[in-house]
């Protein structure tokens, strides 16, 4: 490979950019805001939890397929871009599904395509730089992907955010898919592939049989984490009941379960992952490596599920409209952009002279400051403190998403780095699938016990996610 211009690596990650921009404004903001009108307030937490939970699982499957199919492309365009090009195509249509949807059941078939076809062009996509750029300049080829992957916080709280808050849901929906369209038209463009010349004969089945293996470790986690939440929920209403009476015993047992039934789902799903893709003896010879993506998996739970349920829990805590609070979760988002670029380049330099295990667990304490400062605002309603905890939290996920992938490429074989670093791509969406999937209906629960109590419940779990995050590098060994 001839070594590259500084602008090539702008048009080989640009439709990051795009994709980006289309993942952040239908979580953040189109599905919490429609849900929300579509649902009644008592049930919106489980609704939205459930909706994530199944486009996951679609994404799990479809992304990494895409990715393997195009592997093997022997297109004249290239391997990756007829795949982007087709999925952006599906996802403009699947787009306009969303804007037309007119109730629960519509809008989940509609984010169901949509997650279908986004990872048409996921997958392909995160080919580019192993293909294009020079080993020697892929650090600075993955910091140009890592700010294309951040700015659109700050992008679609000026745009999509406003334009819902305007009641302006069409215009808003249009903006996203003008992105999309445009990155992708610029790819097509500027990118130059080479097409493949010779088939890979490497058969399909076995990388499949791996993203089985993930998906069905986070299925035994869940119903492991449920069983176990639930036995020692009870068990801790049952002791609570004599002096907290029937309601509060009830409502103390149902926080307990859930908390457990998170922990147990995220350590119990990652074992079994590990185990059921690299086999026992493999995952146990590199058992840090299964417990840094424990790590991953607490912290991103925790983090995902804050971000997606913010806008219920502004409507809550303010009185708000959805429209109000889907222009604040824009603000939210922009603050936390900002401060996430702001630790995130100079995580690298930090990591380098302070370590990044050390920095790791830093992160994770800092982001259980932001959860415990929400509950807060939960009793008292203070705009200047949700601004702190997006502060707060920002500036720790930016810390946390820089120096956690770097220990976690310090930890996996070289020579099979792929293999093991793509369980944690993998693993990653079952972090949304247990944080909401568990979170939602804890919260909707809790809070037809007393209002906000749901709410109060969910942030404290999350804390507690946080710190059992940096706990987790215990067992995280690295070699001095």
């Amino acid at each position: 490979m001839k070594p590259l211009r500084w602008y090539d690596h702008l048009s080989i990650n640009l439709f990051w950019l795009g994709l980006n921009i289309r993942n952040t404004a239908i979580g953040s903001i189109f599905m919490p805001y429609l849900v929300a009108g579509f649902v009644s307030g008592d049930v919106m937490n489980t609704a939205l939890g459930a909706m994530r939970t199944a486009g996951l699982v679609i994404a799990m499957l479809v992304q990494p397929a895409m990715g393997l199919l195009s592997d093997r492309s022997m297109s004249r365009f290239g391997r990756r871009r007829p795949f982007i090009f087709a999925g952006t195509l599906f996802d403009l249509l699947f787009l306009a599904a969303i804007g037309l949807a007119g109730g629960y059941w519509a809008l989940l078939i509609a984010i169901l395509l949509q997650q279908f076809s986004a990872n048409v062009s996921h997958g392909p996509l995160q080919g580019l730089i192993p293909d294009l750029v020079p080993e020697d300049q892929r650090g600075r080829s993955s910091g140009v992907k890592a700010i294309f992957e951040l700015l659109p916080l700050i992008l679609v709280a000026f745009t999509v955010a406003k334009l819902v808050a305007a009641k302006q849901v069409g215009w808003a929906i249009f903006a996203t898919g003008a992105g999309l369209l445009v990155t992708m038209l610029l790819t097509m463009l500027l990118v130059k592939e080479e097409p493949l010349r010779e088939k890979p004969n490497t058969p399909l089945g076995p990388p499949m049989l791996r993203v089985l293996g993930v998906l069905a470790g986070i299925g035994v986690g869940a119903a492991a984490g449920l069983l176990g939440g639930g036995v020692i929920g009870g068990l801790a209403g049952l002791i609570a009941w004599p002096a907290a009476g029937a309601v509060t015993a009830r409502a103390i047992g149902l926080g307990v379960g859930g908390l457990i039934a998170m922990v147990v789902a995220v350590v119990v799903g990652v074992w079994a992952g590990a185990i059921g893709t690299l086999g026992r003896q493999d995952a146990r010879e590199h058992a840090p490596f299964t417990w840094w993506v424990v790590n991953r998996l607490l912290f991103l739970a925790a983090a995902t599920s804050i971000q997606g349920f913010a806008p219920y829990f502004l409507m809550y805590a303010f009185k708000m409209t959805r429209e109000a609070a889907a222009d604040l979760t824009g603000s939210l988002m922009m603050v936390v952009g900002v401060c996430t670029l702001l630790t995130a380049l100079p995580g690298g330099w930090l990591a380098d002279r302070m370590g990044h295990k050390r920095l790791v667990g830093i992160s994770g304490l800092v982001a259980a400051v932001a959860a415990f400062l929400l509950l807060g605002a939960i009793w008292v309603p203070n705009l200047s403190l949700i601004y702190v905890a997006g502060i707060t939290l920002g500036l720790a996920t930016g810390l946390f998403m820089t120096t956690n992938w770097a220990l976690g490429t310090r930890l996996v074989p070289s020579a099979e780095a792929g293999r093991y670093l793509g369980i944690s791509n993998l693993a990653g969406a079952g972090a949304g699938m247990i944080g909401s999937g568990i979170g939602g209906p804890l919260a909707d629960t809790l809070n037809r016990v007393t209002p906000g109590l749901g709410y109060a419940a969910i942030f404290a779990c999350y804390g507690v996610l946080f710190v059992l995050s940096t706990v987790s590098l215990r067992w995280v060994k690295t070699k001095s």
